[in-house]
């Protein structure tokens, strides 16, 4: 069995830091393959908030996947949002495009789905292009056979019937169809603020898009979480934790059939 905790949404600048110090403890001593960090690692993009998410990430003792999400784009510095959109990302918590872990029995791409403007209004909601779908799935070609083959962005690829907010990802669920088309197993997100996992209408029905909560304050009417992701041979379980103010215990959880 392979184990990984998926996390996302901390928001550094208004982060939950009681629970931020539990889940830190509890990823140390969890036995975790990988821990996926699905976006929105800080509040506003500030300089330190991107320094003290680095020194908290730095305390996890496993490897880890970090992907961007909008509101690590600066949200004040206009200049900075346009032209250099993720640079201080990519100064503290290392490459923005895309990103990659390859172990036992699994294989994770990150793909940045968040932008520092776009040609809308609301430039936070989400954008996948064709050609970051086509060197996701060259790259999964390379990995071995067999392996659990999953995807990690900050914007769900498809909208959540009943999510408190939408993602409108341009592109979106064309990337969805073609990921299920690749038999890709996960797509793992954040940006919701609550946990979930559906089937994608596509394919044989057997990739799944999984989201995670908050570490923040930042609060949509689920209390803050996290996701531990087994993966077997025939079946992925899914365990949504909620932070009760003292602990994390079970919110919700998802048993997957596997191809």
């Amino acid at each position: 069995m392979i184990r990984l905790v998926h996390i996302s949404d901390l928001h550094f600048g208004g982060e939950n830091a009681h629970a931020l110090e539990v889940v830190r403890d509890h990823i140390n001593s969890g036995g975790y393959e990988l821990a996926v960090i699905s976006g929105d690692v800080t509040r506003f993009g500030k300089r330190f908030e991107f320094a003290d998410a680095a020194r908290w990430l730095s305390e996890l003792r496993t490897p880890q996947l970090v992907t961007p999400g909008n509101h690590d784009a600066p949200y004040f510095a206009a200049h900075h949002r346009l032209f250099s959109p993720f640079r201080r990302f990519e100064q503290t918590l290392g490459p923005a495009a895309e990103q990659d872990h390859l172990a036992r029995g699994v294989a994770v791409r990150g793909v940045n789905t968040a932008r520092g403007a776009q040609p809308r209004l609301d430039w936070s909601k989400g954008q996948i292009a064709r050609t970051q779908v086509a060197r996701a799935l060259e790259w999964f070609d390379q990995a071995p056979s067999g392996a659990a083959r999953i995807v990690a962005c900050h914007h769900p690829l498809v909208e959540v019937a009943g999510g408190p907010m939408s993602a409108r990802v341009w592109g979106g669920e064309w990337a969805a169809r073609a990921f299920a088309e690749a038999k890709v197993d996960l797509v793992l997100s954040g940006h919701l603020h609550a946990p979930f996992a559906l089937p994608y209408p596509y394919g044989d029905g057997r990739t799944y898009a999984v989201g995670a909560g908050t570490l923040s304050v930042r609060e949509r009417g689920v209390a803050a979480g996290f996701n531990v992701i087994e993966i077997e041979r025939a079946a992925i379980r899914i365990a949504a934790l909620h932070w009760t103010g003292a602990r994390f215990e079970p919110y919700a959880a998802w048993s997957l059939d596997r191809r």
